[in-house]
């Protein structure tokens, strides 16, 4: 039930409580009283309508930011009641599906900023399809893209994909692992290093982790962080020197889940916390990869 200053009247309380307060603003908001975009009144108008102190007007705007009902709560003027998030927009959706829409909003930025840990760069390039048709189109023209990528060494034993049956000498899943892992990021900078065309500033850098990445993690212009778990399942592929039976994972199919900076404060951290954690293995533990 939402609790209003009458029933509160009623029921003997004397001050409304945080929760309480952002129950009714929270109501105003989904009955339609306050609209996106519109701002809230002050925290002193709100404070003096509730009969309140400031300080709890405050713990039930964070509340509601943290719920994704408003932004700028921390800003000096009163916060803003949040746009609606587009329909499906907050469900994950396989990586293949949710990762081009999101990579075509982040290349509407003047200074595009693409950060990807992953296994290959299988997602990343049918997923850059968009926003590059739409650059070479005219549509769209950044000034400025940089995109790194953090991908495995190809000296480590991957813990995905190997062979069911174990390692050998010759390891014909990591040398198809390989293949794929240097073809995909040829194709990747291929791709992105066209748009030179149009007088864009590009440049696309691969460093190789000492480690198999258990998650696809991608940081879009900072404000963004897209994360996927890699499912390990048993399978097999036919190849020219006979079948493979691994262990290994299907990435594109991996649901994608989104963290966006506006969308509240636990969003925020995550999305802060994960460029600090990228940040940090590309300066230090990660190592210049050659891709041949």
């Amino acid at each position: 039930m939402v609790v209003t200053q009458e029933n509160v009247a009623v029921n003997g309380s004397g001050r409304l409580s945080p929760q309480e307060i952002a129950d009714v603003l929270r109501e105003r908001i989904r009955a339609g009283e306050l609209k996106a975009g519109e701002r809230l009144p002050t925290q002193a108008e709100l404070a003096d309508e509730f009969g309140v102190e400031r300080g709890a007007v405050r713990q039930a705007l964070r509340s509601l930011q943290d719920d994704g009902l408003l932004t700028n709560v921390s800003k000096g003027s009163p916060p803003r009641i949040a746009q609606p998030s587009s329909p499906g927009r907050d469900e994950p959706q396989p990586t293949m599906v949710g990762l081009a829409p999101r990579l075509t909003a982040a290349f509407s930025a003047p200074h595009v900023r693409i950060d990807a840990a992953c296994l290959t760069a299988e997602s990343l390039i049918p997923a850059l399809g968009e926003p590059l048709r739409l650059i070479h189109g005219g549509q769209l023209k950044p000034a400025r893209i940089d995109v790194r990528i953090l991908l495995p060494s190809r000296d480590i034993s991957l813990a995905f994909p190997v062979p069911v049956d174990g390692r050998g000498d010759d390891d014909p899943v990591h040398q198809r692992w390989l293949a794929m892992r240097n073809a995909q990021g040829h194709v990747l900078r291929h791709n992105l290093q066209t748009l030179r065309s149009h007088g864009i500033d590009v440049n696309i850098t691969f460093r190789a982790l000492p480690f198999t990445p258990p998650v696809k993690l991608y940081l879009l212009n900072g404000q963004e962080a897209l994360m996927a778990y890699y499912m390990v399942t048993r399978r097999e592929e036919a190849t020219d020197s006979g079948t493979l039976d691994m262990y290994d994972v299907l990435g594109t199919e991996s649901l994608l889940f989104s963290f966006e900076k506006a969308a509240g404060q636990r969003d925020a951290a995550f999305v802060e916390e994960s460029q600090k954690w990228f940040d940090a293995l590309w300066e230090t533990i990660t190592t210049d990869l050659t891709l041949s």
